[in-house]
């Protein structure tokens, strides 16, 4: 399980607490107004933000010492953080050797990731070369790749329509079942929440709340949500 624990976060005038337990194999989406510090959550659990006290902890280890690239997790930005100069194999190569050193199973499974999500002929191209839905879907191959147990998604699909937006969660959703692999997902769209994720964490007035399930929260959101959401 992924536990937060007297975590706080400080950046200026900004305070976040977090004080919470995520389930192993748990799919949660994490919502909130803007600037509420959604992404700040994640990035302190990537190891970007750094915290000003508590702990946070997979599988009772803890892991806030150690450096983004050693903690049990990947994570999907909205940008993908894909590097323009390189071909879609090679981004999703960098998956499993930052240096690009590839044996031939290597190489054949960065193929096999390609095709898992769609992409398969598609991997000599750039990202200026590539739609929305295929910079996203390269991005998604690096992670299903790394095999990882947490997936952070930070709204990486808000810019694609609805329909392209639902085959990505969706592929999303496959991907971490068959990994069994624990997902938190930062979204500004409660319907997305409501596709894959069972329970939900809001973030609002300076603090992440822990899970509850998704539907009886959104049917009934506590005040600082139901403003959000209009």
């Amino acid at each position: 399980m992924l536990e937060l624990d007297g975590l706080s976060i400080v950046q200026g005038d900004f305070r976040l607490a977090a004080d919470l337990t995520v389930a192993a194999g748990a799919r949660v989406a994490v919502i909130g107004p803007s600037g509420g510090g959604k992404s700040t959550l994640l990035g302190a659990i990537a190891g970007f933000v750094e915290l000003a006290a508590g702990a946070i902890r997979w599988r009772g280890a803890r892991i806030d010492r150690l450096p983004p690239a050693r903690r049990p997790l990947s994570i999907l930005f909205q940008d993908h953080n894909l590097l323009p100069h390189l071909t879609a194999f090679d981004n999703v190569a960098l998956g499993l050797d930052p240096n690009l050193r590839l044996d031939r199973d290597q190489r054949a499974q960065v193929e096999a990731a390609l095709s898992r999500v769609g992409l398969e002929g598609l991997g000599a191209r750039r990202p200026s070369e590539l739609s929305g839905g295929q910079l996203s879907r390269t991005a998604l191959a690096r992670v299903l790749l790394r095999a990882r147990p947490l997936i952070l998604l930070d709204e990486p699909f808000a810019a694609l329509g609805p329909a392209l937006k639902t085959d990505m969660l969706d592929l999303v959703d496959e991907i971490a079942g068959e990994q069994r692999a624990t997902l938190l997902m930062v979204t500004h769209d409660p319907a997305d929440a409501r596709r894959i994720c069972p329970e939900t964490v809001v973030v609002a007035e300076g603090r992440a709340a822990p899970p509850a399930p998704t539907e009886a929260l959104l049917a009934d959101p506590p005040p600082a949500l139901a403003a959000y959401l209009g």
